[in-house]
């Protein structure tokens, strides 16, 4: 094979990304400067691309962004009591996009684009109320309310485009200012109304098209076209290598396809584009995927809940790990994940993982060959907020990140003959020729008898990550016995592989100034 390996193709390189912020970064206004300072520090420790919090302008400056009002003011305008957004001015934005180009670090952005809130007026419009359980009955006739639907945007004074949105923009609302009543209500024109037709929408319950604040109405060709319009707009505004699609469940499907071909055919070079399904339902998402095509991924929520369900079980069975997930069924379109924003404790979608298994989860999304993981950005600095949190995996997130990036390479042999404890191998490749072998354990100490390869005889092996001391030197027939602690994991690698000198180094987290 040697004499050949000039001919070959080099090995692809392991790419990671980051979610780059978590529910409760403080509104200092100063994350784009944060993250600005670590990009070069991320890269080193083998993050490829981050995902950045949505940076258009909230209802207020300490908002997430998930409170859209303006598409088009990224920090710019003067509107909702500031120039710059939670996360910081455009200035600085376009500052850490030129850092991040530079560094050959790619920027994903979060787009939402199913709702707006914070209108500048309201207006009168008819509507119907709706059971909030069941989205297609109705119960109210019809009649007036006073709705929130009113957007002029006057701080941006028509710069980037000049759409007003008005009530027969919206198909839904959750509040009547004439009796301050909340429900769902359907808005109604002078044409029959209703939801977004099913499967365009997803058919939780009924109808799941109205979500929050004042939701959008693909189906009207004014909206359609300024939302495209923006697409673009944002692509030649900020070197862009993706977008990160927010509650994909509950807007037009058909609209967002055109989005993704109009985007691709004009910026989209290799980009890549992953949305928010969350469902705890796999013939759900590989149908969503299924229309969307081959050009879109999917966050892995049945992973999440099956990391969420085994840290909490007692000696459970860690080789059911992927059963009923996207990673297993369709994994060329699986954005594998541990924890987000809306996942991470006293959130909604609040799915608890014990800190004892981030490790084990991290490992087994970071260093296996299937998939696409996305590292989160709490785990890795820690959580803000009333309710803080330390960085999790002991503050080795960053080392199993790295041992991705070198490491793990090539074929994979699995060891999955035991509840608990896993073990795997991959045999690296021609020019990323070392490999690496992992086990896990969710209950006592662990031991894998496992074959790296008859060409690392008399290799001395040792664990990465520090977790298991001592070396393994690997035998004759390439059998070697690896070791892990109790609950843990140990990543083990020749002691002399390119790059082990990396994992001696600083790994201190410090994105905060404190």
């Amino acid at each position: 094979m040697g004499e050949n390996n000039h001919a070959q193709e080099p090995t692809a390189e392991n790419m990671t990304m980051m979610q780059g912020f978590e529910w409760y970064v403080p509104a200092d206004q100063e994350h784009w400067v944060r993250l600005e300072k670590q990009v070069r520090q991320l890269k080193q420790w083998g993050i490829d691309n981050i995902w950045l919090p949505p940076g258009c302008k909230g209802s207020s400056k300490d908002g997430n962004g998930y409170d859209i009002y303006d598409l088009y003011d990224l920090g710019e305008f003067d509107q909702k009591g500031s120039v710059a957004t939670k996360w910081g001015t455009k200035d600085e934005l376009l500052k850490l996009s030129r850092t991040a180009k530079a560094a050959s670090v790619g920027l994903y952005w979060d787009a939402v684009l199913n709702h707006k809130f914070a209108a500048d007026h309201r207006e009168k419009c008819q509507a119907i109320e709706v059971d909030p359980e069941d989205r297609n009955k109705e119960v109210s006739g019809r009649y007036e309310i006073d709705a929130w639907v009113g957007f002029d945007f006057p701080g941006r004074k028509n710069k980037y485009s000049g759409m007003k949105y008005h009530w027969y923009h919206f198909s839904g609302v959750d509040f009547n200012a004439a009796n301050d009543k909340t429900a769902i209500y359907k808005i109604v024109g002078e044409q029959p109304m209703e939801w977004a037709a099913t499967p365009d929408v997803d058919g939780e319950k009924g109808n799941y098209d109205y979500l929050m604040g004042s939701d959008l109405d693909y189906s009207h060709p004014e909206v359609e076209q300024d939302v495209l319009n923006w697409g673009k707009w944002l692509a030649a505004e900020i070197p862009l290598k993706g977008i990160r699609f927010d509650a994909i469940k509950h807007y037009s499907a058909e609209f967002l396809e055109k989005f993704v071909v109009e985007l691709d055919e004009t910026y989209g070079a290799g980009w890549f584009f992953v949305g928010e399904f969350w469902k705890d339902s796999l013939s759900d998402m590989t149908g969503y995927l299924d229309r969307m095509g081959h050009k879109f991924s999917l966050f892995d929520a049945p992973l999440v809940y099956n990391f969420s369900e085994i840290s909490r079980g007692q000696g459970a069975d860690l080789r059911k790990v992927f059963d009923g997930t996207l990673v297993q069924t369709a994994p060329i379109s699986a954005v594998t994940l541990v924890m987000n924003h809306d996942t991470q404790p006293y959130q909604a979608l609040e799915a608890p993982i014990e800190g004892w298994f981030k490790p084990l989860a991290y490992a087994l999304i970071l260093l296996r060959d299937a998939g696409y993981p996305c590292v989160w950005y709490g785990d890795l600095y820690g959580i803000k907020g009333e309710h803080p949190f330390p960085p999790s995996c002991g503050g080795a997130l960053s080392k199993l990140v790295l041992a991705r990036k070198m490491y793990a390479y090539g074929t994979q042999a699995d060891y999955f003959d035991y509840e608990t404890c896993l073990g795997w191998v991959r045999y690296g490749t021609w020019d990323r020729r070392f490999g690496c072998a992992t086990v896990l354990s969710n209950a006592g100490p662990g031991t894998k008898r496992m074959h790296v390869g008859e060409m690392h005889a008399g290799e001395r092996w040792t664990d990465v990550l520090g977790w298991s001391s001592g070396e393994v030197v690997i035998s004759d027939d390439g059998f070697a016995d690896f070791t892990c602690s109790q609950t843990s994991v140990s990543i083990w690698v020749n002691k002399d592989a390119e790059g082990r000198d990396k994992f001696a180094s600083e790994f201190e987290s410090n994105i905060y100034d404190e």
